[in-house]
């Protein structure tokens, strides 16, 4: 096992106000990492569990953006209430939180 049980990744790229793609930073995305920290820290999973921000994940149009790895399992989540689904569902229990993951498309 890995020095880590789950690490999570939360997409802070930033983009030009003007850009068509838009940008997780513009959606929330720092507040977001700030509480989910915080949150993992309140629940005594510091050293289990490790929140990272990250640069762009390539999802700009589900934004925020954010992947748990290893389960290699994206979301868009969008308040901290669908944060708190997702450490207390996902995380803390092993369940993927269907309503939130991105539906990508097979390449």
């Amino acid at each position: 096992m890995g020095r880590f049980q789950k690490h999570l990744f939360i997409c802070n790229n930033q983009r030009k106000d003007d850009d068509p793609r838009g940008c997780c930073a513009s959606r929330g995305s720092p507040e977001l990492l700030d509480y989910l920290k915080k949150r993992v820290h309140e629940s005594g999973l510091k050293g289990k569990v490790r929140v990272n921000k990250a640069g762009c994940l390539d999802a700009c149009e589900h934004g925020p953006t954010m992947v748990v790895y290893p389960d290699d399992v994206w979301y868009s989540p969008k308040n901290q209430e669908d944060m708190d689904e997702i450490l207390t569902e996902h995380v803390q229990n092993n369940r993927i939180v269907q309503r939130l993951v991105i539906p990508f498309k097979k390449k």
